[in-house]
């Protein structure tokens, strides 16, 4: 592997692994695309003695260094994640032995976010662990690839439309709202009923709480209901303990929190509004979003783009779903990484120590400016461009590899 490979790689894995437009469908089809010895790098690391592939050992490297990227610019967010996942852990081992089951205790959102990414990564890790080395096999060959990131231009497309329908039925009902006489306003004048009748809105079926960010008329998700433990709340009965909600960085005075991962406070507090919004999603929701990383395993399918389908699908809007996505992608990125790290150290990486280097720093950066990037888009826009690429690009390779 040479120098100049080293960093176009490194370059399109710190990008393509954060949008949703799949690293591994791009790591196979690029090189592919280039012919020569690039494709020598797709032919290694899809036969059955792969794990002594240099390039696959290559990839392992950047892998970590995109998820210490992730790490990093939400570094603020984890604090809060991990120090809530600590807070609840003792009280839920009591709880679960009274009760001899699983029950959690959780006082806030930070707690309840820290169990239901838990819970969405197991589905994908033990799926990582018994296929990912027979879909690579199977799969990571550039007329698979083309076909699997065409098929992924249709998911996010799919995501898009499934979303705007649940718009125009939010609109639909807040128009039929609207209109009705002040005799109708007068007996649905309930506190909860006049609430809504007021915002002139209404809750979608099979959307609940559906948020509009990003589409005129549409109001936000009003966030994590104010009571945590009760039996209508997502996470069931006994769920919750009756320990307070600990203090947030919200509660505090603006000049006495820091900018933290490159992002003004006002950035961080508004990731913390996302998070209430995000620990409203039942456990069995959460843990389905995280489900769909599985299908990441076949090279031309996004992680990212497939888990922010699923939490529109789920009724979380475009910022919400993107955030939520990168949460969950940091874990699975950093142990699959760290897992194949032996690989890295033995033979196969024994002459691109030098390279190795190079893509770490690359892909780091890349990887850095793209989360920075995509939070920033998803908070006014969608899907849809990255739909389009997805299909042109998928659409040519499966000419040209077909």
């Amino acid at each position: 592997m040479t120098y100049l490979q080293a960093f176009v790689i490194a370059l399109i894995q710190g990008v393509t692994e954060l949008f949703p437009i799949s690293s591994l469908g791009h790591s196979v089809l690029i090189p592919a695309w280039i012919g020569g010895s690039w494709q020598t790098l797709v032919t290694q690391s899809s036969q059955q003695s792969s794990e002594s592939s240099f390039y696959l050992a290559y990839i392992v490297a950047l892998h970590c260094a995109t998820a210490l990227a992730l790490m990093w610019f939400l570094r603020a967010d984890w604090i809060r994640i991990i120090r809530g996942f600590f807070r609840s852990l003792p009280a839920s081992a009591r709880l679960s032995l009274q009760h001899r089951r699983l029950r959690l205790a959780v006082a806030d959102k930070d707690e309840r976010l820290a169990w239901m990414i838990i819970f969405a990564t197991i589905p994908v890790g033990l799926a990582g662990i018994a296929l990912e080395h027979t879909f690579r096999v199977l799969f990571a060959k550039p007329a698979a690839a083309a076909t699997l990131l065409f098929i992924n231009g249709l998911i996010l497309l799919g995501a898009e439309a499934m979303r705007r329908s649940a718009v125009r039925q939010k609109r639909a009902a807040a128009q039929a709202g609207a209109g009705r006489t002040a005799r109708d306003f007068a007996r649905a004048d309930a506190p909860g009923v006049a609430a809504a009748g007021a915002s002139g809105h209404a809750a979608v079926p099979g959307y609940p709480a559906t948020p509009g960010y990003g589409y005129p008329g549409v109001p936000r998700n009003p966030g994590y209901p104010a009571d945590h433990g009760g039996p209508g709340h997502p996470g069931g009965p006994g769920r919750a303990s009756a320990r307070p909600p600990a203090a947030t960085g919200m509660g505090q005075p603006a000049s006495h929190r820091k900018p933290a991962g490159g992002r003004a406070v006002t950035d961080i507090d508004a990731a913390e509004r996302s998070d209430a919004r995000i620990a409203g999603l039942s456990y069995a929701a959460g843990t389905l979003i995280g489900a769909t990383q599985i299908l990441a395993l076949l090279a031309g399918i996004s992680r990212s783009g497939i888990t922010m389908a699923s939490g529109l699908w789920r009724g979380l809007d475009h910022e919400d779903a993107a955030r939520f996505a990168f949460l969950l992608a940091t874990p699975v990125i950093l142990a699959a990484g760290v897992l194949k790290v032996p690989s890295l150290l033995g033979p196969a990486g024994a002459h691109i120590h030098g390279q190795v280097v190079l893509g770490v720093i690359v892909c780091g950066i890349a990887a850095y400016l793209s989360v920075r990037f995509l939070l920033r888009w998803f908070q006014t826009r969608t899907l849809t461009p990255f739909a389009i690429y997805c299909l042109a690009f998928g659409a040519l390779s499966i000419i040209r590899f077909l």
